[in-house]
């Protein structure tokens, strides 16, 4: 293992919060929008978190080790199956603004940059479809990181 994110990913390490992966996979859809420190685990990126000061930032040592480990992989799937069953059965984020907004565009730049950008664009069409048909609830801005985090 490289890191901490690529053995949470991988299902042997635990979160800031002592979290395994598979705890995190077994999240109500109250506690998914709940708690606020998961994310940035099940999703790494390059970038420091400004919701949740501490959260891990991936190195790209870190990365290349997750891209290349199917177990990491795996995980990364899982997680974001667990985040499309969220974002299908809940509406409470189908509104102008919400933290969800932010969590959506960290879903897709991981994505991306994790597993590629097959993987980033499966998720957004999944995310429009329920957009689409809560009428366009969602804030132009928020819509432009999205298509942004798919480049």
């Amino acid at each position: 293992m490289s890191g901490p994110v690529h053995a949470f990913l991988a299902g042997h390490g635990r979160d800031g919060a002592g979290r395994l992966l598979a705890d995190v996979l077994t999240f109500d859809d109250a506690r998914i929008e709940g708690v606020h420190d998961f994310i940035q685990w099940c999703f790494p990126l390059r970038e420091a978190s400004r919701a949740v000061p501490g959260a891990p930032v991936l190195t790209p040592t870190e990365a290349e080790a997750i891209r290349i480990d199917p177990a990491a992989i795996d995980g990364l799937r899982g997680a974001t199956a667990r985040m499309a069953r969220f974002y299908e059965a809940t509406d409470g984020w189908l509104r102008p603004y919400d933290h969800n907004h932010l969590r959506i565009t960290r879903i897709l730049t991981a994505l991306r940059d994790l597993i590629g950008q097959d993987a980033a664009q499966e998720f957004f069409e999944l995310v429009m479809k329920r957009v689409q048909a809560a009428g366009s609830p969602v804030n132009p801005d928020s819509l432009t990181y999205w298509k942004r985090a798919l480049r």
